[in-house]
């Protein structure tokens, strides 16, 4: 799978931004089929050249965005189609474009996020 991931280290997003964005472009693309199982954190993290820290971080932020699923022991794996038609997914993602568009931070968007999720209701 290394080979479909090309890191730019010049890039001002760093390492775990380029690998998540990259695996959720293969994933909707196609190239990487629902079901099939990504390389193990220390394995990709060898392959590309960055710390195992890089590639877990991505994992996670494909896992929460619902890009992957993790089986404990098994592995992690890319979801199927019928879970990217989950209403919330489209509108999270839709959220994160458009901070993204606005140059707000990944963390700060998170913490915006969390806060509107904890504000009381009007």
């Amino acid at each position: 799978m290394s080979e479909l991931i090309d890191l730019d280290p010049a890039s001002s997003d760093p390492p775990y931004e380029q690998l998540r964005s990259r695996i959720t472009a293969l994933a909707r693309s196609g190239e990487l089929a629902p079901h099939t199982r990504l390389p193990a954190v220390r394995r990709l993290a060898g392959d590309l050249n960055v710390a195992p820290g890089t590639v877990a971080r991505a994992y996670r932020e494909l896992e929460a965005a619902g890009v992957v699923e993790t089986r404990g022991r098994l592995g992690t794996f890319i979801v199927g189609a019928d879970a990217a038609s989950d209403p919330a997914r489209e509108l999270a993602a839709e959220y994160a474009r458009r901070v993204t568009a606005l140059g707000v931070s990944p963390e700060r968007a998170l913490d915006l996020a969390r806060a509107a999720l904890w504000a009381p209701p009007s």
